[in-house]
C-alpha cells in the first residue's frame, strides 16, 4: 500500500477506538463476566439466570430459591451448601441448555415423577459441552442426575438420596446416562432409588471413587463401551456392577461388600479387565460370568460369597489368573463338559480349601487343584440331595474321582496354584470423604 502519512494512521487509530467503545455500548454485546450476589425470595434465581451475561457467576445467598430453572448460557451458580433449589414437583429442577455450565454447592430438589421424560435434579441434555455438577446434595428427586447426551460432562462430590416411595424398579436412578461419551463421574454418595449409574449405550466414560448404596444394582452398563469402573464401593445393594452387552471395559479396584445377589457380572462382555476387585459377603454369587469372551478376570479377592465365581452359557478364552478364592461356600461352579484351565503363563489362584504344599519355594503349591467334581453337578441341579454327602456312596464316589481324575467330566483346573493370598483393605469413606448421608 505503500507509505502512509502519520495523520492518517492517528485518524485511523481514533476511528478504530471510537467504533470498538461504540460496539461495547450496543445492546446485546457480551460484556465481562461479572459476580453476582443473589438473595433469596420471590423468583430470584429465576430472574438472575434470565438477565445474566454470558460467564457470570451467580452465589446464592442461604434460603430457598424456587425452580424450575432452565439456563440457556455459560454460567455458574453457587451457594455454598445453604441455597436450596426447590421444584414445584413437574418436570426437572434445572435443566442446562448451555455449554461451559457449572452448578455447586446447592441443595436440589423437587423434581417430578415421570420416568418417561427422566424428571431430575439436574438434566443435561444433548448438545451441550463441558457442564460441571459438583458438591450438590440431591434430595427425594426422580433421577439425580440425567446426563443424556451433554459431552465432556463432570459429575463429582454429590450426595444423591432417591426415592424410597415406590418399588424399586419404579424409582429413578441416582444418575441416568445415556451417549454421553467423555463423562467423569467421580467421588459421589448416592443411595435409594434403583440404579446409582445406569448408563445405556455410550462410550469413552470414567465412573471412579464413588458409594452406591441399598440400591438395585450399584452400576448398570448396557451396550458401553471403552469405559472405566474403578474405585467404587458397592454396599448392601442387589448386585454391584453389571457390564452387560459391552467390551473393552476396565472394572478395577472396587468394592462389592454384602451385596445380595452378584458382586460382579458380565453378560456378553467382551475384550474387558476385571482386576483388583474386592467381593466380600455377597450372599449368591462373587462374579457370574455368562457368554463373556475373551476377559481378564486378574488379582481378585473373592471371600465369604455363596458362590465364588460361576462360568456357564459357553463364556471362552478368558484368562482367570492371580484370584483368591477364600472361604466360599462354592469355590466355583462351571456348566460345561471340557476341560479349561484357570492358570496363565504358570500362576494359578489361590484357594482356600486346597492343601497346598511349596516344595521349591516359588509361591506355587505343588500339585493340581480342581474345584469341582461329578457330586457337585449333581448337587446344582438337585439340591435336596444334600442329605447324602455324608453317606458312604458320596464318598467313595469323591475319592475315586481324586485318585483317578479320568473318570471325572471336565471343569476348572488350575495346574498352578497359588500358596498365597491377595490382600485387600477396604477403604474408610467417611475418612476421605467426610459423613456423607
Amino acid at each position: 500500500m505503500g507509505n502512509v502519512p502519520s495523520s492518517v494512521n492517528g485518524q485511523g487509530r481514533v476511528l478504530t477506538a471510537s467504533i470498538l467503545l461504540a460496539a461495547a455500548l450496543l445492546p446485546g454485546t457480551p460484556a465481562a463476566a461479572a459476580l453476582r450476589q443473589i438473595a433469596p425470595g420471590g423468583g430470584a434465581l429465576i430472574e438472575a439466570v434470565k438477565s445474566a451475561g454470558a460467564g457470570d457467576v451467580l452465589r446464592l445467598g442461604p434460603g430457598t430459591y424456587a425452580g424450575p430453572v432452565v439456563i440457556d448460557r455459560p454460567m455458574t451458580i453457587e451457594g455454598a451448601g445453604k441455597a436450596v433449589v426447590q421444584g414445584n414437583g413437574k418436570g426437572s429442577v434445572i435443566t442446562v441448555r448451555a455449554s461451559r455450565v457449572t452448578i455447586r454447592g446447592l441443595t436440589i430438589r423437587g423434581s417430578g415423577s415421570s420416568n418417561q421424560t427422566l424428571d431430575s435434579a439436574v438434566k443435561l441434555p444433548r448438545g451441550w459441552r463441558n457442564a460441571r455438577i459438583e458438591n450438590n446434595v440431591m434430595l427425594g428427586n426422580l433421577v439425580g442426575v440425567d446426563v443424556h447426551g451433554a459431552i465432556n460432562a463432570r459429575v463429582a462430590g454429590n450426595i444423591i438420596v432417591g426415592r424410597r416411595d415406590k418399588r424399586m424398579n419404579d424409582r429413578g436412578n441416582g444418575i441416568y446416562v445415556w451417549n454421553a461419551p467423555g463423562l467423569i463421574v467421580e467421588d459421589n454418595d448416592i443411595r435409594y432409588g434403583r440404579d446409582g449409574i445406569f448408563v445405556n449405550t455410550s462410550n469413552r466414560d470414567i465412573f471412579r471413587n464413588n458409594r452406591f448404596r441399598d440400591l438395585r444394582f450399584a452400576v448398570h452398563y448396557m451396550y458401553t463401551h471403552n469405559s472405566v469402573v474403578s474405585g467404587n464401593i458397592s454396599t448392601r445393594n442387589h448386585l454391584g456392577y453389571a457390564v452387560m452387552f459391552s467390551n473393552n471395559v476396565k472394572v478395577t479396584d472396587n468394592i462389592s461388600l454384602d451385596d445380595r445377589d452378584y458382586g460382579i457380572m458380565l453378560n456378553y462382555t467382551n475384550n474387558s479387565v476385571i482386576s483388583g476387585n474386592l467381593l466380600k459377603g455377597v450372599r449368591d454369587r462373587g462374579i457370574f460370568v455368562y457368554d463373556a469372551q475373551k476377559n481378564r478376570i486378574t488379582g481378585n479377592r473373592i471371600e465369604g460369597c455363596g458362590i465364588g465365581i460361576h462360568f456357564t452359557a459357553g463364556s471362552e478364552r478368558n484368562i482367570v489368573s492371580g484370584n483368591a478364592f477364600v472361604g466360599n461356600r462354592i469355590q466355583v461352579k462351571y456348566v460345561g463338559t471340557k476341560w479349561i484351565d484357570w492358570s496363565y503363563r504358570g500362576r494359578g489362584n489361590y484357594w482356600s480349601n486346597f492343601s497346598a504344599y511349596d516344595l521349591n519355594g516359588d509361591g506355587i503349591a505343588e500339585g493340581i487343584f480342581r474345584p469341582n467334581d461329578a457330586v457337585d453337578r449333581v448337587l446344582w441341579t438337585q439340591p435336596a440331595a444334600r442329605l447324602l454327602l455324608g453317606s458312604p456312596a458320596v464318598q467313595l464316589v469323591r475319592w475315586s474321582q481324586s485318585a483317578f481324575p479320568a473318570l471325572l467330566p471336565g471343569g476348572v483346573v488350575d495346574r498352578h496354584p497359588l500358596m498365597n493370598p491377595v490382600k485387600m483393605d477396604i477403604p474408610d469413606w467417611e475418612a476421605r470423604h467426610g459423613s456423607g448421608s
